[in-house]
């Protein structure tokens, strides 16, 4: 049994990051000050972009991404069923219909193919949110011809996925928040991610012009841009709104621990990658779990361990492995229930079992490892022997036979 609990997912707090925190708690500025623009250019700096806008959350960035690319009433948009909730319901609250698309069960990512064949039905389709499922890029090439192709925006939900890159078909290679194929991306820094701000999120884009209207929008529809006003301005306290928005914006103190943790970032997901190797490495003579597939060229962030085990043909229930985990202090998570799924998904949508098999098939299966940069390799260690010995404690359960393969 390890010495401590050992959760799916944890933050990593160093020493300069609290110093940081308590400088900027001693500054003048706790909320709207200078650390913000300071973090933006830091995220300009690793991702490639032009323009960067911080936010309150990652579903803030969401939201926002979908009303400046003018998603609204009557609109459809396509994502994928194995993501958090926020994918979809950033759609709904532009009053857009969220449309999802199959995943391709070997990356766990929206499968292309899919995205064809739901604009085939569902056309005309305003976006196209590709998720990158545990870090790992999703096809981005294939998703932008499709997107070209039927005129619809791409927002990259790259919430798992700061630090990632991937190699396009001519060699070059584009790090994920580049906007390179799709017209905005969007990040996370909750506190399991590749980076925390406690609560937070960032848009990135390529476009001023949605650049602008991503400022506003974050900031209740407001700018104090005497270039962009509508009205003579009264004096230099003059401000206007110009549109319905909201306070999305991230404070000062929440962007201190950004701008310490980012200067990290590669150390972090450095450490993440090492980790995802030994666990492949060991989960390699367990023939039974399946691992999310390494696509050729994609580098990924390793937010999630994510893996696929067999529990009915082993002769296992899920939930008995899960509580068993959880008793010896290992503690796995499950990414994610399919949203089409949920209540509200059934009653609003029509949808329900068997609409989406690949992404049930994977919900069955899928649980999540722990994985974060402060896991040593003793405990990576212990983690697999525990899920191997609960695997084999859970079939017995049933009076089941393992596999060879289990053994």
């Amino acid at each position: 049994m390890p010495r401590r609990a050992i959760s799916y997912g944890r933050q990593t707090i160093e020493e300069d990051d609290i110093k940081a925190v308590v400088a900027a708690l001693r500054s003048d500025f706790l909320t709207q000050g200078p650390l913000v623009s300071e973090f933006e250019e830091l995220i300009k700096a690793h991702t490639g972009a032009k323009y960067a806008v911080a936010c309150s959350s990652g579903t803030a960035a969401l939201h926002i991404a979908h009303l400046a690319s003018g998603i609204g009433k009557g609109d459809k948009v396509i994502t994928s069923p194995i993501t958090f909730l926020a994918s979809a319901n950033a759609a709904l609250y532009t009053g857009a219909s969220p449309v999802f698309a199959d995943i391709d069960p070997n990356t766990f990512n929206i499968d292309p193919a899919e995205i064809e064949k739901k604009i085939r039905y569902n056309s005309p389709v305003k976006a196209i949110v590709p998720v990158h499922f545990a870090g790992l890029p999703a096809d981005m090439e294939s998703v932008r011809v499709i997107a070209k192709k039927h005129g619809a925006v791409v927002i990259e939900d790259a919430c798992h996925a700061l630090g990632a890159s991937w190699k396009d078909s001519r060699g070059a290679v584009h790090r994920v928040g580049s906007c390179s194929h799709s017209d905005m991306t969007v990040f996370s820094f909750h506190p399991v991610k590749a980076i925390t701000t406690c609560e937070g999120g960032a848009v990135t884009t390529n476009d001023k012009r949605l650049y602008e209207r991503l400022k506003r929008l974050r900031t209740h529809g407001v700018t104090k841009d005497e270039v962009e006003f509508e009205l003579p301005s009264d004096g230099p306290w003059y401000y206007e709104m110009q549109e319905p928005g909201f306070n999305y914006r991230l404070p000062d103190v929440n962007a201190a621990l950004g701008i310490s943790q980012i200067k990290k970032l590669e150390r972090f997901v450095s450490r993440r990658a090492e980790i995802a190797s030994l666990y492949s490495a060991m989960l390699s003579k367990h023939q039974f779990v399946r691992m999310q597939a390494e696509s050729e060229g994609r580098s990924s962030a390793w937010h999630l361990y994510s893996v696929r085990i067999p529990f009915e043909e082993l002769g296992a229930s899920k939930a008995d492995w899960f509580s068993m985990m959880r008793s010896i202090g290992i503690h796995p998570q499950v990414h994610y229930i399919p949203v089409h799924l949920q209540p509200y998904y059934r009653r609003a949508f029509g949808y329900g079992p068997g609409d989406f098999p690949r992404a049930e098939a994977m919900y069955a299966e899928e649980v999540s490892l722990p994985i974060y940069p402060g896991l040593t390799d003793e405990e990576a260690g212990a983690v697999v022997a525990g899920l191997v010995s609960t695997l084999a404690c859970a079939s017995a359960a049933r009076g089941a036979v393992r596999p060879r393969a289990a053994m």
